[in-house]
């Protein structure tokens, strides 16, 4: 499916790093409807927001914020390990990425969320300088509750600016955009190849492409809470998928009937199996971005589970809870890619340095190994770097 969307998301890409700001305004316009001399948002649109957005809602946001900030402060990593052999000491130190900038989705909704998602960690890690983009609406604005969670999880620049040409603008720069060191965030189709053609000037978080959820059930399962986990994430994208794999025919029969009577186009594949075991290494294949597992032994499935974005164990644990307020991470590789990328989280925007310091005797007890294979690899004055030290 990429290959057929690829060239003209080059062609897209590489305008923005020919023209800079005049191929952002142009692709806007061309886009999204709207012609913007200036995409930058200033602080005045901020402060207006508030006075925009409900006192619950912003409640909401807050309450959201703290369980993402908590539970991401708590699954840091130790920020200096060091380990001390007496003789040799080694370690790793993270430091922060210094510019990120934040893709944060709109076009068919507002996603405060995101940003919480992205701009938490980001902040928790250190990062000096977060952007952020989001497309303009109809009227060429920011979606107010958008604006607040960014001002409330302490966005530095925020710009009107979508799709394929936001990301070639934070990964050349323009005018106005600063280039930034690594892009994070999801998006449609044209945003998550544009991700990918820009890796050679900046880092990238995740192929995070539309939205999927597959759902291991047993006959212990209630149908109407199946059909709730799909119905929910199809409704984010008509390119969004459910998968539900289930050893009860009664229940996949119930499950279709539902769904499909709500979203007669749904993406919803049932597959019925002989075993849980079976559902497990079809999970696995498939390696989802969401997983939900409702079986009479949830932890005992879970254990087995060796790709997945994020798992739901239980009937109280819907996706939404963690795609909002519980604290993980909504950002999550889709497409199978979970099989080789995390979620989210403050490590992505965070880089490690190694280090040692050895003493002499250290390098004595070390020396026979180090001299022995470099010079089996033809590396004469690797080898004499030690030799001549210890003379």
């Amino acid at each position: 499916m990429i290959e057929e969307y690829m060239e003209s998301v080059r062609e897209i890409v590489e305008k923005v790093k020919r023209e800079g700001d005049k191929a952002i305004i142009e692709l806007t316009e061309r886009f999204d409807g709207i012609r913007l001399e200036k995409f930058r948002v200033e602080e005045e649109e901020v402060e207006e927001a508030y006075g925009s957005v409900d006192e619950e809602l912003i409640n909401a946001l807050e309450v959201a914020r703290d369980n993402i900030e908590r539970f991401h402060y708590l699954t840091m990593p130790e920020l200096d390990m060091r380990i001390d052999f007496g003789d040799v000491v080694i370690g790793k130190k993270y430091t922060a990425i210094e510019k990120v900038g934040l893709y944060i989705p709109g076009g068919r909704a507002s996603y405060p969320s995101t940003v919480l998602m992205s701009a938490v960690p980001a902040r928790l890690a250190g990062v000096e300088t977060i952007v952020a983009c989001t497309p303009p609406d109809e009227r060429g604005k920011v979606k107010p509750v958008t604006l607040v969670a960014m001002d409330m999880c302490g966005v530095d620049e925020i710009y009107k600016v979508g799709g394929a040409q936001a990301i070639a603008g934070m990964a050349y720069g323009t005018e106005t955009i600063k280039k930034v060191d690594k892009i994070t965030g999801p998006g449609n189709i044209y945003v998550t190849i544009a991700k990918l053609l820009v890796q050679d000037v900046v880092a990238i978080d995740l192929p995070a492409g539309p939205s999927e959820v597959l759902v291991i059930a047993d006959g212990s399962a209630d149908a109407n809470l199946v059909a709730l986990e799909c119905l929910a994430q199809l409704e984010h994208d008509p390119m969004a998928r459910a998968v539900v794999i289930t050893t009860s025919v009664s229940l996949a029969e119930r499950v279709k009937e539902i769904v499909l009577g709500e979203n007669k186009n749904a993406r919803l594949e049932v597959r019925v199996v002989e075993s849980i075991k079976k559902a497990i290494e079809l999970s696995n294949k498939i390696a989802p971005e969401h997983l939900v597992i409702l079986t009479e032994d949830n932890w005992g499935v879970f254990e087995k589970v060796k790709h997945a974005g994020s798992v739901f164990l239980g009937e109280y644990s819907p996706v939404s809870a963690g795609d909002y307020a519980s604290g993980t991470n909504h950002i999550l590789p889709t497409s199978g890619f979970a099989r080789m990328y995390s979620g989210l989280s403050v490590e992505t925007f965070m880089k490690s340095i190694t280090y040692q310091e050895i003493k002499r005797e250290g390098l004595e007890r070390l020396k026979d190994a180090i001299i022995k294979l470099a010079r089996a690899e033809g590396l004469e004055w690797h080898a004499r770097s030690v030799e001549e030290r210890l003379k």
